[in-house]
């Protein structure tokens, strides 16, 4: 081996049948992991961290309703001119309820969870009673040839169904718990009495007034319920079968549901333009490409697609902000699904567990049968996108159940050592501070002397 004049040192060949030098490896780091794994653990750790689920339920539902008042401003101007009224007359209504859900939020989630549990009775009785007098004559409100709504006066209106949501969830929850607790949940007369007839009550009120769609979600709210609590495949097959009978009876019973069942994948309006609605979505869907034609610049909603402010207003977003805004909606959908399915397998307490499921199951079931509607995938049961379409009857309720979620996620063991952590971490700060605040002022006062 020599050295040039440059002064570099040039290796002798390699001699026939010695090994050849080695490749350099990629960099890794200290610890000799590569990038991405280390990457790949970092984002775990973080996933696993005990406030992530809060985290996820609070953000992931205040974006949602944020991105949900922008979207219902673009999409019931057009709307709103047609009825004679100000551009921003169904924002305005939004933007209400939106902050009374924000204040029933709170109080949801600084509730005991005694008290949600106290609270389930009245919120039952209440719902009947609300649902019962939409079907008396002069205080019931027919909209869109569904009969279940109260007129409060003026502009609003009071949609009792949406309620019975809430109502069975927390009955639900607290009625199983108190099985469990006493191990009756083991016998399948108890795991079904009094649930199930007390939720086919419900249905019967809420089919009275035709809306099937609202009937549909509190269905997939009982099947979590009795999933969550250990039902037997054969009894929950039994109700499966038993509610997929109803349904079928009612469809063919009607040609209207026959008309949207008809609309699966339509290719065209069809008769009397039956599959109109359909039709449009997936034209705003597809003239939307990656990124949108821009916020407000919509050609749908100009009186092309019925209701592009509620039942529709994921074909707006599609339209208005592409591929790349309905992707970030159901991203957020699938985080705060995520986290509600942490919470419920993450805690000890039933109550909790069938509580959180609920209100997962509705908040998720609910989503995917909107967006599979807009989609083309489902029929179109009428049912708003949880959070994000207009509708004060659906926002309170669903904010409320969010406060739940976010309550349960606090209550847990490690979250509130966290949170009791950072919040000592945060007084010591505070101190430390007005100490330092202190120190400047004494240096900084004259002493007197010349």
């Amino acid at each position: 081996m020599g050295a040039s004049r440059s002064g570099t040192v040039k290796r002798a060949p390699a001699r026939p049948g010695s090994p050849r030098p080695r490749t350099p490896r990629p960099a890794r780091g200290p610890s000799g992991e590569n990038p991405l794994r280390r990457l790949y653990l970092r984002a775990k750790r973080a996933w696993d961290r005990p406030l992530t689920a809060y985290y996820l339920i609070l953000g992931g539902s205040l974006l949602i309703t944020t991105l949900g008042l922008v979207m219902v401003y673009s999409a019931s101007q057009i709307q709103a001119l047609e009825y004679s009224l100000v551009p921003s007359y169904f924002f305005r209504k939004q933007f209400f309820a939106a902050v009374l859900g924000s204040v029933l939020l709170v109080i949801a989630m600084r509730m005991p969870v005694r008290l949600h549990r106290a609270l389930a009775y009245p919120i039952l009785v209440g719902s009947v009673f609300l649902m019962v007098l939409v079907q008396v004559p002069g205080i019931g409100h027919e909209v869109n040839g569904n009969q279940n709504w109260i007129a409060l006066g003026g502009p609003f209106q009071l949609q009792p169904s949406e309620f019975g949501k809430l109502a069975l969830v927390l009955w639900g929850a607290d009625l199983l718990a108190r099985k469990g607790d006493k191990r009756l949940l083991t016998q399948w007369k108890h795991m079904l009495v009094p649930l199930v007839p007390v939720t086919f009550m419900l249905l019967g009120l809420i089919m009275l007034g035709g809306d099937m769609g609202t009937a549909i979600i509190l269905t997939a709210i009982l099947f979590g319920l009795l999933w969550l609590a250990g039902a037997p495949t054969r009894l929950f097959g039994g109700v499966l079968a038993v509610a997929g009978l109803l349904g079928f009876i009612l469809i063919r019973t009607s040609p209207n549901r026959m008309a949207r069942l008809a609309c699966l994948g339509a290719s065209d309006a069809g008769p009397d333009d039956q599959c109109w609605q359909a039709l449009h979505g997936i034209y705003a869907l597809a003239s939307g490409g990656f990124f949108g034609s821009g916020l407000g610049a919509s050609v749908e909603k100009w009186g092309q697609l019925p209701e592009p402010h509620t039942d529709f207003i994921f074909a707006i977003t599609g339209e208005e902000l592409g591929l790349a805004g309905t992707l970030s909606v159901l991203g957020l959908f699938a985080a705060l699904g995520y986290a509600g399915i942490r919470v419920a397998g993450r805690t000890e307490e039933p109550f909790v567990r069938y509580a959180a499921g609920g209100v997962t199951t509705w908040i998720t079931a609910q989503a995917v049968i909107n967006i599979g509607a807009v989609l083309g995938l489902l029929p179109i049961a009428g049912v708003p996108l949880p959070l994000f379409s207009y509708g004060g009857s659906a926002l309170l309720p669903t904010m409320f159940a969010v406060g739940l979620l976010i309550a349960f996620a606090r209550d847990d063991p490690a979250a509130r050592a966290a949170l009791a952590m950072r919040s000592a971490a945060s007084d010591k700060k505070r101190a430390a501070g007005r100490w330092n605040t202190m120190r400047r002022r004494a240096k900084a006062r004259p002493s007197g002397e010349r």
